[in-house]
């Protein structure tokens, strides 16, 4: 298993000032060298390591759908600015990432559900110190994700996603019922509305835009009953939004004081 391990939460938020300003960023983008310690419930970070733990989280996935066998994969680290270029357009495909980055976690936990693990290559990248060919080279608007397959190079995580699903061997994340997937579409869209409304409320004094945007997928919990998952199944969607809900449920927690599982059932079993 890999040395790399990520730190979903961070217990205590820094106050700075003037205006109180809240440094919420321990939370989008956890320590990659610390221990894995979560308090949250949210289980969907298991996605990232392997297909067996897929199954060990409960997602309802049956094992014929789900790819078998168990890939234990050891991370590479992540590459900077002194470090060189694989040997881009070689034929490998290859998924550029931030090991932290939760868009970039939207496409690492799918090519782990599909178990495509010996098919694309991770390639994690140092944000904080990224390569000057990367730009270059690689991706010129310079951000993770980035998959690179068939000669070219895609980008943007949702996309990425689809793309993932659509076009590579393993089971499928996106519903066959026209109605689920015109559903998945309008949730997939809404998804940055609601990290806009939920960050909005770390920066005010109150929470009334993140308690809309929980209470918008409360009400999408909803509509399928053989749930716990968006659309009765586990999909596209609940990846989508995973890797933020499992940052912002701390920080609410712990800085807002602020339970999003209270009054919203459906979210809370979502969330176990």
């Amino acid at each position: 298993m890999a040395a790399v391990k990520l730190n979903i939460h961070q217990s205590t938020a820094i106050i700075t000032t003037p205006a109180s300003r809240l440094t919420y960023a321990p939370y989008l983008y956890p320590s990659p060298t610390a221990l894995f310690i979560s308090p949250t419930p949210l289980k969907y970070h298991k996605l990232l390591w392997n297909t067996t733990q897929c199954r060990a989280a409960r997602f309802s996935l049956s094992d014929s759908a789900m790819a078998t066998g168990s890939v234990q994969e050891v991370l590479p680290p992540a590459l900077d600015s002194t470090s060189d270029p694989p040997a881009v357009f070689d034929g490998t495909t290859r998924l550029y990432i931030s090991y932290t980055c939760p868009y970039a976690q939207r496409v690492w936990i799918t090519r782990n559900c599909k178990g495509l693990q010996d098919k694309i290559k991770l390639v994690p990248i140092d944000l904080q110190n990224r390569p000057a060919w990367y730009k270059e080279k690689v991706y010129p608007p310079n951000k993770v994700p980035a998959l690179e397959h068939n000669n070219a190079v895609k980008g943007e995580s949702l996309d990425l996603i689809k793309y993932i699903d659509s076009n590579f061997d393993g089971p499928s994340l996106f519903p066959d019922d026209p109605a689920k997937r015109e559903f998945a579409e309008e949730l997939l869209s809404y998804t940055d509305s609601f990290n806009r409304g939920v960050i909005t409320s770390f920066k005010a004094d109150g929470i009334s835009e993140a308690a809309a945007a929980f209470d918008y997928i409360e009400t999408a919990l909803s509509k399928f009953e053989n749930g716990p998952f968006f659309l009765g199944q586990f999909s596209l969607v609940d990846i989508a939004y995973a890797p933020f809900i499992e940052r912002f449920h701390p920080f609410l927690l712990d800085v807002k004081k602020h339970d999003i599982t209270i009054g919203r059932p459906k979210l809370a079993a979502w969330i176990e």
